[in-house]
């Protein structure tokens, strides 16, 4: 038997059982010097090497722990461990095709090695491999019943699977087994977010969090649940702490991406998407954020290139991908490939939930459509869906059978949608109505006086405001087709600076002219670089309705355009729709008729104290019936010479972001006037609550 040099004639065992004990008991260097006199008296010993590789983990050298490794698993009698080991470190590199391949070969050299099928399993989830990933995690569960990791593991990927029924059984099995699960507690976390229980979601990451303060997906997790309840600040609170332990974590720069993004902070979002991709080139979600980050700024070119990439990576992206990709194309007025994209994504991806109710949207549906029994099967399975799931398939079944004209199935679908979004937030009509009221109370026609024309004069902005769904898209895209306009579409500039300076409206009552040219330099600083040289800039967001005093007080150079429709159409068509920020009024038929008799109160306050040279109103009927007029009018408010490319609307190639999306794309159509009378049987909640302004 081989000695080591240097070591009093020790034998390999004895030196290798040194050097475990040097590293057991915390000291690093001694049992490297071992393991280095072992190897240089017999070079490629694979248990020397598989301990150093160990050692470079733990030590977080990743790459020299993968090479050690690697080498240690060339030697003829390595023992399968070592492959699994070797597994492992490449799915923490991202390399999951070598990862795929290590596993697959501990668990052949021994069937019987659990730790061997567990990361198996898990490269296979992370993989997109769900099925044989399942099969792989439900061996380890039968060969350890009694693990609560094994449990765990299988949950997470019963999750991906969307079989969340069984997923929440395993979790809680896990916790069972051991009640201070961290990693369980942030899994079920995950979980409970998709099912819309969010207060709970968010208590059981917190307290994995408490269990494990430096658990990753943990704060990842937390911020998950805080984005999808539009808690943005306590997302990036979230992130932040962990990005004190962990500052280049890929999972962090991702999410504190997406979060930036929301809040409109793109070229700080684009910097970390950017990062995230080259610190993991082969990472899908890396790519998928960039993608999403560049479609915010409107380079759809590399935004398209960048959801390709997602796609054909390893990894669970693709299909949100492949529907990003699509819904882009869409937005960029390429119908015909965005429809081909919808299709390519459903091969890929049969029955998913995303792809079908997008393309939802982006097409009219005829009695026998196929997508229709699709979604009506994934419906059936009930529970084992995602809450987010179930109500994107309502919603696009309601669409569906309007289309089709049966409004009573439709409803149907509508009535369960809406119940369940509303399901999942609180909201108060009546102090909503208060709080529109104290709006117009304090822009009284004194405050007016007071601070007229104080603010910065710039006539960049244009706002579209008025309820959703009342054609502020239309108007947009006219208007977005005139060579000096650019339709920025819906931005959330406005509120952001103005939360930032305090609560609204009560931030009127002390301020001075130097805080209204604060604020209105604030707003421009943000949309100045969009405007790319043109003289009006076009910022559709409707809500801003409830800022037109403040706009007026602290940009006097900027023009507000109010679209007004029909009142029962615009509600139905906001009751038809899931919309991606807050419209939280528009789930509940009284309480959708509550805030539009409020908002009509307010604007019919605006009408009366603010200068009519910078306030028109233009109502979606006499669009349809008069575009040319229409339009002529709505250029001359903007100052701008007539160009006749303003009725040509429907061919401009301009990116739109909007539920309306499908619609500007086409010319003037004259089917969505009255289309509420069809359904009047069961709006009646709507029609109580909206009185006088439904007749």
């Amino acid at each position: 038997m081989s000695s080591v040099p240097n070591s009093d004639a020790l034998s390999i065992p004895e030196a290798l059982s040194r050097a475990h004990a040097h590293w057991n008991a915390g000291q690093a260097d001694q049992a490297e010097q071992y393991c280095q006199r072992i190897l240089a008296a017999w070079p490629g010993q694979a248990d020397a090497l598989h301990l150093l590789g160990l050692m470079a983990h733990a030590y977080g050298n990743l790459d020299l722990a993968i090479a050690h490794l690697r080498q240690a698993c060339m030697a003829p009698r390595a023992p399968a461990i070592y492959s699994s080991n070797l597994a492992e470190m490449y799915r923490q590199k991202g390399l999951l095709a070598e990862g795929e391949e290590a596993a697959q070969r501990a668990v052949v050299m021994d069937p019987s090695l659990v730790p061997g099928w567990s990361n198996l399993g898990i490269l296979l989830q992370e993989a997109g491999k769900l099925e044989q990933s399942l099969a792989c995690l439900e061996r380890v569960v039968a060969l350890t019943p009694d693990a609560p990791e094994a449990h765990n593991n299988l949950a997470n990927t019963c999750r991906r699977l969307d079989r969340l029924d069984r997923a929440e059984r395993h979790y809680r099995q896990a916790l069972a087994l051991y009640p201070n699960y961290a990693e369980a507690h942030s899994n079920l976390a995950f979980l409970l977010t998709a099912q819309g229980q969010y207060d709970q979601a968010a208590d059981e990451a917190r307290l994995a969090i408490e269990l494990n303060p430096r658990l990753v997906d943990a704060y990842l997790n937390l911020a998950d649940v805080e984005i999808t309840r539009h808690r943005h600040g306590a997302a990036l609170r979230a992130l932040d702490a962990l990005h004190a332990f962990a500052p280049q974590h890929l999972g962090g720069l991702i999410a504190r991406a997406k979060v930036l993004k929301q809040l409109e902070r793109t070229d700080e979002a684009l910097e970390l998407a950017r990062q995230a991709v080259a610190l993991a080139p082969y990472s899908a979600e890396a790519h998928l954020a960039l993608a999403l980050v560049l479609q915010a700024q409107g380079e759809t070119d590399e935004a398209l290139e960048q959801f390709e990439q997602a796609a054909t990576l390893p990894g669970s992206s693709a299909e949100e991908a492949l529907n990003g990709r699509a819904t882009l194309l869409m937005e960029s007025g390429r119908k015909e490939e965005a429809m081909a994209a919808f299709d390519r994504a459903l091969e890929a991806f049969p029955g998913s939930v995303r792809v079908l109710t997008s393309r939802a949207d982006a097409k009219t549906f005829k009695a026998g459509d196929p997508d229709v029994a699709v979604i009506e099967a994934l419906l059936a399975e009930g529970e084992r869906r995602s809450l987010p799931d179930l109500t994107s398939a309502h919603f696009a079944l309601g669409k569906a059978y309007l289309d089709m004209g049966d409004a009573a199935r439709a409803f149907s679908h509508l009535n369960t949608a809406n119940r369940q979004k509303r399901s999942t937030f609180r909201y108060d009509s009546a102090a909503t109505d208060r709080w529109m009221q104290g709006i117009a109370d304090t822009f009284a026609p004194a405050l007016f006086e007071r601070l007229r024309r104080v603010g910065v004069p710039s006539e960049l902005p244009v706002f579209i405001v008025g309820m959703p769904r009342s054609g502020t898209s239309l108007v947009e895209q006219i208007l977005a087709s005139h060579s000096q306009v650019f339709g920025a579409g819906e931005l959330s500039a406005l509120r952001l600076v103005i939360e930032s300076h305090g609560p609204f409206p009560d931030l009127l009552h002390s301020m001075t002219p130097e805080t209204a040219q604060r604020l209105g330099r604030a707003y421009l600083d943000r949309i100045e670089p969009l405007a790319h040289g043109h003289l009006r800039l076009i910022d559709k967001m409707p809500g801003n309705f409830l800022y037109a005093g403040l706009i007026s007080l602290i940009l006097p150079g900027a023009r507000l355009i109010h679209c007004r429709r029909d009142p029962v159409d615009t509600c139905l068509s906001c009751y038809t729709k899931q919309f991606s920020g807050e419209q939280q009024f528009t789930y509940d038929l009284t309480e959708l008729g509550e805030f539009y008799t409020g908002y009509q109160r307010l604007m019919d306050h605006w009408t009366r104290v603010l200068p009519s040279d910078r306030y028109i109103q233009v109502d979606y009927e006499s669009v349809v019936d008069d575009l040319e007029g229409e339009a002529r009018r709505l250029v001359s408010f903007l100052g701008l010479p007539w160009e006749d490319a303003c009725l040509q609307f429907h061919t401009h190639r301009r990116v739109v972001r909007t539920a309306s999306v499908n619609q500007v794309r086409q010319p003037i159509y004259k089917t969505s006037r009255g289309r509420w009378q069809a359904c009047a049987e069961h709006l009646r909640p709507l029609l109580d609550a909206l009185g006088p302004a439904a007749a």
